[in-house]
């Protein structure tokens, strides 16, 4: 009994003890014991909460480590929403919001403002009760965020527990960022790791808050500073913003150090200009500055307009922006088969970042810019936007620069580019074939209403296909027993039942195919007219585009996607491939075009119907040429309502839309 008291004792002295030692060393950056002596201490408490887990308690030190991996974030709905702030960029609109302060306020007198960075991070919101933190949520749409507290507790500079005399809820907003060392050294071990590295520190935070697996945000560099308070209750705070920033450092938790308390808009302005200066030597990565009205009372009086406070501005800093030439132009394929034009350019240092690449968005960006080969362009490199070029100095364009062209056929595989009259993307039409677009194309024809292939999940796909065992879809029915179980984490016996439901997928109906073909704007009810208009697939193959406009639900987009898809070789060899493996479906009798009440008609099924399925009914609906929706609007012409039918019914007669019973559905399908 008295050892085990002792083992307690020393437990919570070493978790008060390194709690003290993480506050001097990531808070007030005054540590006073060597790393040697604080790793002692830490492996100590490990060791011991391993040994006695009942002993573990919820804000110990050691839960910063992470934890099992989530399979999503829970939503949080912020008790007090968090909202955006104004801009300002000139000086001239910086007097103006000191202008309209002194307007509303019907004074003259000395304005304070507390000012400080703004930060290049994510916000999020903290909510401590009874000083032990215990939960974390991204800002979201600043109604509603994600719960990230697992991954919240592994930043060290995040007190698990207040100190001192603490209200009884206190919420904390805050910026979640990662220094300029810490970037760095993300990706030095990146590139060690020959992993790809991050595009800026605000993304790697961003993304590394977000993780479902904490134990990947625990092994990032993220840190805190905290700028403002939500929700407080029994607990009284100082009656102005640099003095709350005060008390919560009083509290233990990080605030940003290059604070300070000026007077009116020039006090503001030389703020701004001594920030700019300092931009550059400080540790991270800021975007502007942030300038509040000083005392409570008056931000209350100030109050809100619908999405910012009238109290608070964002001052940003101008783009960051410097000239160079374009040297090349390359046409890179995304996964779903757009092009985007890259600029090469001449390498040049834009915010402290060697730049050689740009993107030039889509041609007609490219046209209205009039950016050719070989002009001096100025680029922009902006927080964490992707470096563009904004115009083309056109005093220094040589005689021999080159006009941009969209290639004609995809520089990945060769199939034909698809651009849409009226549309700015083009796309690669080799949607079965490019490898550029075969992961999203793999599993689009593993995907429940396409072939359903159980097991074949997403995580499955990325494995089959960096290791090499498939490029495209009909590699699917090539895959050997012995291949699948050499995988890892894959079992012989995962391994054979994802061959049987490989050999079950071959079983299935012509639209069900045509949609897993993934034919850009060819989804379900398409992809079932199609088949029931022509029949065989050999019969869509062959017919022309004025042809597939007399299809239901065919517009000229469509009907262009659809006849270039069936004109590529590369698509038809993989088709071939696939019926040769033993893909088949029965036999569709071409049915004469229906003239029925429902035809062409939107209907929305809603409510449990008693002689037929959901799905039955749907099946009916498109039989008869209807198109079936799962929302109501005013272009609804139909909506059929079954037992505990709720929001959709309401809706409906809010709208005036037509509502029948499930019984006037069937006597009108019979007619």
């Amino acid at each position: 009994m008295k050892q085990n008291q002792e083992i307690k004792g020393r437990a919570k002295y070493l978790r008060e003890t390194i709690r003290e030692h993480n506050h001097n060393y990531y808070v007030s950056d005054a540590p006073t014991i060597p790393d040697s002596e604080y790793d002692r201490l830490f492996r100590e408490l490990q060791e011991i909460e391993k040994k006695y887990p009942e002993l573990k308690t919820l804000d110990s030190p050691t839960e910063r480590i992470g934890a099992e991996p989530l399979k999503s974030f829970d939503q949080v709905k912020h008790t007090i929403p968090m909202l955006s702030l104004d801009n300002a960029f000139t000086e001239d609109e910086l007097k103006a919001f000191d202008r309209r302060i002194r307007d509303r306020l019907k004074t003259d007198e000395s304005i304070e403002y507390a000012c400080e960075p703004k930060l290049d991070g994510l916000a999020i919101s903290l909510v401590y009760e009874n000083g032990m933190l215990v939960q974390a949520a991204t800002r979201g749409d600043g109604s509603v965020g994600e719960n990230v507290t697992q991954n919240v507790k592994t930043i060290k500079s995040v007190p698990l527990r207040l100190r001192n005399d603490y209200p009884k809820t206190l919420e904390v907003r805050g910026e979640v960022f990662i220094s300029k060392a810490g970037f760095e050294a993300l990706n030095v071990m990146a590139r060690k790791k020959e992993e790809k590295e991050f595009a800026n520190p605000r993304n790697a935070a961003a993304g590394s808050l977000r993780q479902l697996n904490s134990k990947i945000t625990a092994s990032r560099p993220l840190s805190l500073y905290c700028y403002e308070v939500g929700k407080v209750t029994e607990g009284a705070l100082a009656d102005t913003h640099s003095g709350i920033l005060k008390q919560l450092q009083h509290f233990g938790l990080p605030v940003v150090p290059e604070t300070a308390v000026v007077k009116d808009g020039k006090g503001c302005w030389q703020y701004y200009e001594k920030m700019g200066v300092k931009r550059d030597s400080l540790p991270y990565d800021i975007d502007g500055v942030v300038y509040k009205v000083n005392r409570n009372d008056l931000q209350k009086k100030l109050g809100f307009v619908s999405r910012a406070p009238r109290w608070a501005v964002a001052h940003k800093f101008p783009a960051q922006e410097e000239i160079t030439v374009i040297k090349a132009v390359e046409f890179q394929v995304g996964r779903t088969g757009a092009l985007t034009p890259v600029a090469r350019l001449e390498p040049v240092t834009v915010g402290g970042a060697i730049v050689s690449n740009a993107t030039l968005h889509n041609v007609g960006e490219i046209e209205r810019k009039d950016i050719r080969v070989g002009d001096t362009v100025i680029i922009r490199r902006a927080g964490d936007v992707i470096p563009e070029v904004v115009s083309v100095i056109k005093e220094r364009r040589p005689k021999n620069t080159k006009t941009i062209v969209l290639p004609n056929k995809c520089p990945v595989c060769g199939s034909a580019i698809v651009s849409p009259e009226g549309e700015a993307i083009a796309r690669c039409s080799g949607g079965l074939y490019c490898s550029a677009q075969r992961k999203e194309a793999i599993k689009h024809f593993a995907s429940r209403k396409a072939m359903d292939i159980d097991g074949l999940g997403d995580k499955l796909v990325e494995q089959l296909v960096i290791v090499g065992l498939i490029d495209h879809v009909d590699d699917l029915y090539k895959l050997k027993l012995e291949q699948l179980a050499g995988l890892e984490r894959m079992a012989e016996k995962s391994a054979q039942n994802l061959l049987e439901a490989l050999e079950d997928s071959k079983s299935t109906t012509l639209p069900k195919f045509l949609y897993a073909l993934g034919i850009r704007e060819v989804g379900e009810t398409t992809a079932r007219n199609l088949a029931l208009h022509f029949g065989s697939l050999d019969a869509l193959g062959e017919v022309d585009e004025e042809t597939l406009l007399g299809v239901a639900d065919v517009g000229p987009v469509v009907a262009k996607q659809i006849y270039t898809f069936f004109r590529q070789p590369h698509n038809l060899q993989v088709i071939d491939s696939l019926l040769k493996a033993g893909i088949y479906w029965p036999a569709i009798s071409v049915k004469p075009k229906l003239s029925h009440p429902l035809t062409g008609k939107t209907v929305v099924l809603t409510g449990a119907l008693g002689s037929l399925t959901r799905e039955e009914a749907k099946e009916k609906l498109l039989e008869l040429g209807a198109k079936v929706s799962g929302s109501v609007s005013k272009k609804t012409d139909l909506v059929v309502a079954g037992e505990d039918a709720g929001s959709k019914l309401n809706k409906a007669l809010e709208l005036g839309v037509k509502v029948i019973d499930e019984k006037e559905f069937l006597e009108m399908v019979k007619s």
